[in-house]
């Protein structure tokens, strides 16, 4: 028998309280169409034996990238993570750890969090970064909403060449407060103008790069721009190992970076958990979401690490709380810390010069095929290609010969016409030999159709 800890009485007490006739009010703002009428064809129970088989035959179904030659990108990045890393972060006192709300007993967690802060604000090049937040998207939505609460205005500007993911979570985020946030249309011929939405009405204007189709560009105009309409400037960088070869953000102007940490330490586990950036200037930091871990000195004049900022509801009255953030990705932000100090300053920007030779040999060679076109003049480790066909159906073809040869644009932006566009990432991870092999099979399908 199931086990129902509430018996009808009590449900009814407690839909009279909240001012609902029914349990399936509460479900009002889900639609229709996505609600799940009746039970799921399931077994009602299997043995624990025969549920690990069944899993393990769902599992056998996916096309791992440890399996094929991968070029996944679209916003999260298959890298070589030392074994080390996962080593050092199941170490039980890591493992288990809880926040860090004794200092006097959380030493170990809180210098794990402040070396972190102060990885992510040298390669941003920003003065403070915080104690990590979920992910790259939730980090970008809790930018908007420090810039709003910074300048004092209501509207954000999301350009078009920003993540579609990101874009929805920003949107997401905003629609139930006083600030709204405008998305422009993707372009694919770098003619986006954000200047010419700049106003005093503004408070900042969010922008990728590399943007969603994998270019470069320096963003030093666009922030002196904002700034002399008093907004500030959002940077969202997806790829992070990318910092360790481009200018980084703060030395463009930026005022806000964000970003995802997946790249450094972190792998793909079928979208997370992931690690999301969040570094800003010195004079904003009051304003910034999550936690921030401070250095000082204890009574014997010893190192020691305190929350130095916590301005978040889980510290503070709810309408004084910057965010609703209640956790930060401690585990994951360990491992960007363990595989940042391995690699090193060195090590990170030799990272980042093999990731884009990789990638630009890569993109010479693919380009030599009848009908393919390289849409990008800069890039880091990710490029736009035009096929002759369907990204979709190039995609789902290359996977049956056991290679996952990108992420078809039309995937992540469905209504755009971009149903020819495929975006390839090339990391470290890739060999000649995988290089040769999605060539190979490109042309296969190409042709076939």
């Amino acid at each position: 028998m199931r086990y129902m800890p509430h018996t009808e009485q009590q449900r009814e007490e407690m839909l009279k309280k909240i001012g609902v006739s029914s349990v399936d009010d509460l479900f009002v703002d889900i639609p229709e169409s996505a609600r799940v009428s009746g039970l799921l064809d399931l077994p009602n129970h299997m043995s624990e034996m025969d549920v690990d088989a069944r899993m393990q035959a769902f599992g056998r179904k996916n096309l791992s990238p440890q399996d094929a030659p991968t070029f996944l990108g679209g916003g999260a990045y298959r890298h070589h993570v030392p074994t080390v890393v996962d080593h050092l972060i199941q170490r039980s006192e890591f493992l288990t750890a809880y926040t860090p709300y004794q200092p006097e007993i959380s030493q170990g967690t809180l210098q794990a969090l402040f070396e972190f802060q102060t990885q992510v604000a040298m390669i941003t090049g920003m003065d403070v970064a915080n104690a990590s937040m979920y992910d790259g998207a939730t980090s970008c939505a809790e930018a908007v909403l420090m810039a709003c609460r910074v300048t004092r205005r209501k509207k954000a500007i999301l350009s078009g060449n920003l993540h579609p993911q990101y874009r929805d979570v920003t949107n997401t985020t905003v629609q139930f407060t006083e600030f709204s946030a405008e998305s422009l249309e993707a372009s694919l011929d770098e003619t986006e103008d954000l200047k010419a939405k700049l106003d005093k009405d503004i408070a900042c204007v969010v922008v990728q790069n590399p943007d969603f189709f994998g270019r470069l560009q320096d963003l030093s105009d666009l922030a002196e721009a904002c700034h002399e309409v008093g907004a500030l400037l959002v940077v969202v960088v997806t790829e992070v190992v990318s910092l360790g070869a481009v200018k980084s953000p703060g030395a463009m102007g930026a005022d806000i970076v964000v970003g995802e940490g997946q790249s450094i330490g972190v792998p793909l586990s079928f979208g997370g958990p992931y690690v999301g950036l969040f570094a800003t200037k010195q004079k904003y930091v009051r304003q910034m979401p999550g936690r921030l871990c401070g250095e000082t000195v204890d009574q014997e004049g010893q190192r020691g690490y305190v929350l130095t900022l916590s301005t978040r509801e889980q510290h503070i009255r709810r309408e004084k709380a910057t965010s609703n953030i209640c956790t930060n990705a401690g585990l994951c932000s360990l491992a960007f810390s363990i595989h940042m100090s391995l690699l090193g300053e060195a090590g990170f920007t030799k990272l980042a010069r093999i990731n884009h030779g990789n990638a630009a040999a890569a993109a010479d060679q693919l380009a030599t095929i009848d009908g393919v076109e390289l849409l990008n003049d800069s890039f880091f480790n990710e490029f736009t290609l035009r096929l002759p066909m369907n990204a979709e159906t190039a995609v789902s073809n290359l996977a049956t010969k056991n290679i996952l040869a990108g992420v078809p644009v039309s995937r992540l932006m469905p209504n755009a016409g971009f149903e020819n566009l495929l975006l390839v990432a090339v990391t470290e991870t890739v060999s000649d030999a995988d290089v040769d092999a999605l060539c190979a099979g490109l042309k296969e399908v190409i042709n076939a159709e």
